[in-house]
């Protein structure tokens, strides 16, 4: 069966945004030619699962190539059902309904890439089988939380954990069965 992994990155005190959605604290750990293991972790996909505001800050910043590369199924989870684009499905359905369904079906891993909601949905139904968090370096203080309240207690078992020089560290944990 297919596991469902995130790979995000967090301040030390658990924010992935600051507010307006600001990522520019993560700026704080980049390096020449440092990725923290994201291409070995994309290479053990074939599936990604967004949030639309996610999605459409990375199009905004990055382009749309860095999704839809005609290499992976993307699912877009939106309250708007949209056309579908290439391999990109806009998705206003369940959510737990359709990570059931694409865990049921053979190919790679699938992948989490935020936001807050759609994580914290996805722990809800206890469908997030590994989670790899990079803590950077710095306080925040406000803005949209990893982890929100009200969600059931999960036990995890820690694989690794990874300093790196810029002061990144990198967990990484399997939900215990």
């Amino acid at each position: 069966m297919r596991k469902l992994s995130l790979f995000i990155a967090t301040s030390l005190d658990g924010y992935i945004a600051k507010p307006n959605d600001d990522l520019n604290f993560l700026k704080v750990v980049e390096k020449e030619g440092e990725d923290y293991g994201y291409t070995a972790f994309i290479a053990t996909i074939d599936t990604i699962i967004v949030g639309r505001k996610t999605y459409d800050y990375v199009l905004r910043e990055i382009g749309s190539s860095h999704y839809d590369n005609g290499q992976r199924d993307v699912y877009v989870i939106t309250k708007t059902k949209r056309p579908k684009a290439s391999r990109t499905t806009f998705y206003a359905g369940n959510i737990a309904d359709l990570v059931q369904q694409l865990k049921s079906e053979s190919g790679k891993d699938i992948y989490c890439d935020g936001g807050a909601e759609i994580i914290n949905e996805l722990l809800k139904h206890d469908l997030v089988d590994e989670l790899i968090i990079s803590v950077v370096p710095i306080l925040v203080g406000s803005g949209t939380k990893l982890f929100k309240d009200n969600r059931p207690e999960q036990l995890l078992d820690l694989i690794s954990a990874k300093a790196f020089d810029t002061g990144l560290t990198q967990l990484h944990y399997k939900r215990k069965r």
